[in-house]
């Protein structure tokens, strides 16, 4: 077959000359080792194409249905749990599974419908690249998964369940016997912190790089499953389209490259990473759906003004077609988006998590769209509005609320958590710290909060706003004070599915509103008015599955 080499015997050697210039940038840090594997290229068993990298890294694809069936780096195969394959979402049927060699870059090419796949190798690099297509959703495809064998990595991570044998909730919530929860859903980053997962012994490390999830849904702070280990194995994920607590349609179209990178230990090249990958050597390939870089253009941002400097701000870019972001410099608020699909973008520029300003704009291939100073309206940042009193922040999280760094890598239920019930006293200094992350119908609804009030602000109305970041079962607040009852919010559009058990406190902000008569409120100003507030929902089951929400903060105004 035109192409294939005949294994060859293996020696020790320095990759010289071109195959070496080409794999300079990813073969840096981390991945630099000494070439140890045959010369560069491809063979037929009958079953599979197997590509020799030239490296350290041999692979195989099935020329059946396109999986990934053999994973081998420096002589140890590292592919498969399970007596499962590498592949994409579950696994395809039948395939159309195509092999070709273009100078330093062997492609194989995997049609299954209308899904297409690909695996490509760069001469002298311990790599892996892949791309996936789908095109709409006749085809089932929301992740690539790399199984791995078991007992190669050690982890005891909040996303393994290896030593976590009890089920808790829905066969994919576990418990330790020492009270810790695992699961492989709490991934603990969100999409804007990582670029690559995976695991390390020190000497060996295993990684998926991701790709810049132009295609993927959710934005920057989303949160999704990336890996898990068990007994049987690892997984570790790209996600395509991922379904828990999902704030966005799927978008269709090209997702990549990400990398399957295989180092001395250490993290991979940041080379690899999304922002710094270049594929000018993909250009001409033929992948269904690639657009190079000169058919991409840029939008940058003089500065931003209006903003709150104790807090982070990016700026995200989403059509429905693609979505990007990028970090607003701390200074001034100049930010670069580079490497964007042309189109129209909503544009939002977030506090925190926060979304407190949005406005349009266009993106043309080959060109910078640049923007004058983005000035945030003070109106637009709930926390300027002057408060008689507030607790937590306003920044579209519950940081700072009790519980709420542990409900990103843990069940409710975990030993580490402080109980979620308990009142609150304002101006007590701790307000924030003792009031609960999460509320649930049917954990801790009717939690109170005591304020005073003085004669004046006793005598007028004032507004009372409970911000929260997403909802399960259509829980939302209802309010008492004293003996005044709010009506009954209308819910919110929110995520359809578990959130609050699952990692995810994100899902859509959103500002309940409530207008307290002056007649609601103590006359008796050295007394306390007492706040309840109470989750309502026809919803939801029992515990921590009953109708709950998240809160971003609470206030009332002056």
């Amino acid at each position: 077959m035109s192409g294939s080499l005949n294994r060859p015997v293996r020696r020790r050697a320095f990759v010289l000359g071109g195959a070496a210039a080409a794999g300079t940038a990813a073969l840096a840090g981390p991945l630099a080792t000494a070439a140890s594997a045959a010369a560069f290229g491809w063979s037929d068993d009958g079953s599979n194409y197997v590509v020799d990298t030239g490296a350290s890294l041999v692979f195989k694809v099935s020329k059946t249905n396109g999986d990934l069936t053999s994973l081998v780096y420096k002589g140890t195969e590292y592919q498969g749990y399970g007596g499962k394959n590498s592949h994409v979402e579950s696994g395809l049927g039948t395939s159309t599974v195509t092999i070709t060699q273009s100078g330093t870059t062997i492609l194989v090419s995997v049609a299954y419908g209308t899904l297409k796949h690909y695996y490509a190798a760069r001469s002298g690099e311990n790599n892996v690249y892949l791309w996936t297509n789908k095109a709409d959703t006749s085809v089932s495809a929301t992740r690539y998964i790399v199984r791995v064998k078991a007992g190669l990595f050690l982890n005891d991570e909040p996303d393994s369940y290896t030593y976590a044998p009890t089920v808790i909730e829905s066969a994919d919530v576990f418990a330790k016997s020492d009270g810790q929860t695992r699961s492989k859903h709490y991934a603990k980053r969100r999409v804007i912190d990582y670029s690559a997962i995976g695991w390390t012994t020190g000497s060996v490390g295993l990684y998926i790089v991701r790709s810049n999830h132009e295609k993927a849904s959710g934005g920057p702070f989303y949160r999704s499953l990336l890996r898990h280990q068990g007994t049987d194995g690892g997984g570790l994920y790209e996600i395509l389209y991922y379904g828990e607590n999902q704030t966005e349609a799927e978008r269709f179209g090209l997702q990549g490259p990400y990398v399957i990178a295989f180092t001395d230990g250490g993290s991979p090249s940041s080379s690899l990473y999304p922002g710094t990958l270049t594929t000018a050597w993909a250009d001409s390939l033929g992948i269904s759906g690639y657009v190079a870089a000169s058919g991409r253009g840029r939008v940058a941002g003089v500065g931003i003004t209006g903003r709150d400097t104790a807090y982070a701000y990016t700026v995200g870019l989403a059509g429905s077609a693609a979505q990007y972001w990028g970090s607003a410099r701390a200074s001034d608020g100049y930010f670069s988006i580079a490497g964007v699909l042309p189109g129209t973008y909503t544009l939002t520029v977030f506090k925190g998590e926060l979304a407190v300003h949005t406005a349009s704009v266009t993106v043309t291939a080959g060109a910078t769209t640049t923007l004058n100073s983005i000035a945030v309206a003070s109106s637009n940042d709930p926390a300027n509005a002057s408060a008689i009193w507030r607790i937590g922040t306003w920044d579209g999280t519950p940081a700072g609320f009790k519980n709420a760094d542990l409900m990103t890598y843990a069940h409710p239920s975990d030993v580490r958590a402080a109980a979620w019930t308990g009142n609150v006293v304002t101006g007590s200094g701790s307000e924030t710290a003792s009031f609960p992350a999460y509320i649930w119908k049917d954990v801790n609804s009717g939690l109170l909060v005591y304020f005073k009030l003085t004669a004046a602000q006793a005598a007028a109305a004032h507004t009372l706003r409970i911000g929260v970041t997403t909802a399960y079962a259509n829980g939302r607040p209802q309010i008492t004070v004293n003996s005044w009852v709010s009506s009954v919010p209308s819910p919110p559009t929110q995520p359809s599915t578990r959130s609050l058990t699952v990692g995810s406190y994100r899902g859509n902000n959103y500002t309940f509103t409530y207008s307290v008569p002056a007649s609601a409120w103590l006359t008796d100003t050295s007394q306390y008015n007492v706040l309840k507030i109470d989750v309502v929902s026809g919803s939801g089951t029992t515990s921590y599955l009953s109708a709950g929400t998240s809160i971003d903060a609470l206030d009332l105004l002056a």
